[in-house]
């Protein structure tokens, strides 16, 4: 099942990393017509995550890859830690006084914690190693936690089929490239992938769709309980999480790749922008 992790991003064209840092942020944000319309779709994504929430939710929640913060829209937590490298996204947040810590990455979070809900919206289809991310979660649940993961179906004909009518039509209109290059770059996992990497992890899976099944949907919300504790320390033994240095990503392809240039930036300053109250 893991044969092709950790995974290796392409290196994206000149021509795609002069506009990519703008366009992330505007996808994110949701500043032009097609991707105003894909955040409105996303509401889904949000409000199941959140749906075991009422108002505060007394506990703690470790969200993997809180972006811009979007998520906080829809829920808060007695403690909320986000696991984000682009500092970027967040920086600016009107809600950023609504989380107590910031890591740069998962593996910096120290195994006393214990969360009650480790949650991600739309990032697991962007993680290279995604195995190891997701053993470490398990580390990091309660006995009784949770798992709340929402993704696109990515591989499936409804979702491929939706944005390249929409946003790959915008995208090609506003800079004369081929959106697809960008979505497999970005994309690295499918929704099987994301669900057999859960289902392996965790004794308990439940799933929903918006649409009906895998390959007709939009969406996917993914719930696991009862993590293989045992299982996530034996694996994570015999494969660590690797450090940036250590990446399957060469040195070039750091430089080349924005997204990791980002990384290794707010890898460098994360003891600055930890926060804790």
């Amino acid at each position: 099942m893991f044969n092709n992790f950790p995974k290796t991003r392409s290196i994206l064209p000149e021509a795609y990393q002069a506009i990519y840092n703008t366009h992330y942020k505007d996808n994110r944000e949701g500043n032009t017509a097609a991707t105003s319309v894909a955040q409105k779709m996303e509401t889904w994504l949000h409000k199941k995550v959140a749906s075991d929430t009422q108002e505060v939710f007394k506990g703690s929640t470790l969200e993997i890859g809180a972006g811009t913060l979007n998520q906080l829209q829809f829920e808060q937590s007695d403690r909320y830690d986000i696991v984000e490298p682009f500092e970027a996204l967040f920086r600016n947040s009107q809600d950023l006084d609504k989380v107590n810590n910031v890591y740069a990455d998962i593996s910096e979070i120290d195994l006393s914690n214990k969360y009650d809900r480790i949650t991600s919206v739309a990032t697991f289809e962007h993680i290279l190693n995604l195995p190891q991310v997701v053993a470490q979660s398990c580390l990091l649940m309660k006995e009784d936690g949770v798992m709340r993961t929402a993704i696109p179906s990515e591989g499936g004909f409804l979702w491929k089929t939706a944005y390249t009518l929409t946003t790959g039509i915008e995208f090609r209109l506003k800079h004369g490239l081929n959106y697809e290059t960008l979505m497999r770059h970005e994309h690295v996992n499918t929704a099987k992938e994301i669900k057999e990497i859960l289902n392996y992890f965790f004794e308990s899976s439940a799933v929903s769709y918006y649409g009906l099944g895998p390959h007709l949907s939009f969406y996917q919300y993914i719930e696991n309980r009862k993590p293989k504790v045992d299982l996530a320390e034996k694996f994570l033994a015999e494969h660590p999480i690797l450090h940036q240095s250590q990446s399957p990503n060469s040195p070039q392809q750091i430089l080349d790749d924005p997204i990791l240039l980002a990384r290794e930036s707010v890898d460098d300053r994360r003891g600055n922008m930890r926060r804790a109250q």
